[in-house]
């Protein structure tokens, strides 16, 4: 009985050193690891419209709101995993995975926000004034969608024709979508309107590819490390002393 109990308090011990040595040591590697990931991922993404340069007026600025998400996403997840410098001591598991859970959190919202388009309207996307930024000037009669999908950027041009007030179609407003199909009808000022035509191009944009990927290795880094802390907190919770 005495070399039972001799081994289990050996087996404490042992353990109880190796989780300090986890919460003291590769929590911080894993942080570092996890900033220069994301710090990668914040330089390459473009500061301002050179990605569509050549298609804009000079003299105007706009920016895609799902880059501008995204950045804002990883920059919180940065501050979240500088906020604690190697001086800092983690004292408890709940703790370590309280700020994996934050970081993943901000990390998925980044890439949901490049993997997920918002679906718009045809008057949202009539509002959005991108239409007003080509130059020459684009015909009233087309309307511009611009969105990032995956690691693709994406441009939509509908071909609008209005409809007569005496006209025997049926006018039913389409709601939300992320690509609109030739037939739907929206109202815009007092004109009601039917796209005609649907013209998409595609251009793969290789750092996009790269973001994606970092997104993905660095929420598996997460995942690792919230494992091994589970690993340790199980332990605890049905050790028989």
């Amino acid at each position: 009985m005495a070399t039972v109990m001799a081994a289990t308090t050996a087996e404490r011990a042992v353990l109880e050193e190796e989780f300090r040595w986890l919460l003291h040591d590769e929590v911080h590697a894993v942080l570092r690891q996890l900033q220069d990931i994301l710090k990668d991922v914040n330089l390459k993404t473009p500061r301002n419209n050179q990605l569509l340069h050549f298609a804009f007026r000079e003299d105007k600025q706009w920016k895609l709101q799902q880059i501008q998400d995204a950045r804002n996403h990883v920059s919180q997840a940065i501050y979240l995993l500088a906020n604690r410098d190697e001086s800092y001591q983690f004292r408890t598991g709940a703790e370590v995975l309280k700020l994996m859970d934050a970081v993943m959190l901000q990390l998925t919202r980044a890439r949901n926000r490049l993997t997920t388009p918002a679906t718009l309207t045809l008057p949202e996307i009539a509002a959005s004034g991108l239409t007003r930024m080509f130059a020459p000037a684009l015909p009233s009669d087309l309307l511009v969608n611009v969105y990032i999908n995956l690691n693709k950027l994406c441009l939509t041009v509908y071909q609008l024709h209005a409809l007569q007030p005496n006209s025997t179609k049926n006018f039913r407003p389409s709601g939300g979508a992320v690509l609109h199909s030739p037939g739907a009808m929206f109202e815009w000022g007092t004109q009601r309107l039917e796209v005609s035509h649907v013209h998409k191009v595609e251009c793969v944009i290789p750092w996009l590819n790269d973001a994606l990927v970092f997104f993905t290795v660095s929420l598996q880094l997460c995942q690792q490390l919230k494992d091994k802390i589970s690993v340790f907190s199980s332990y605890w919770s049905y050790r028989p002393f």
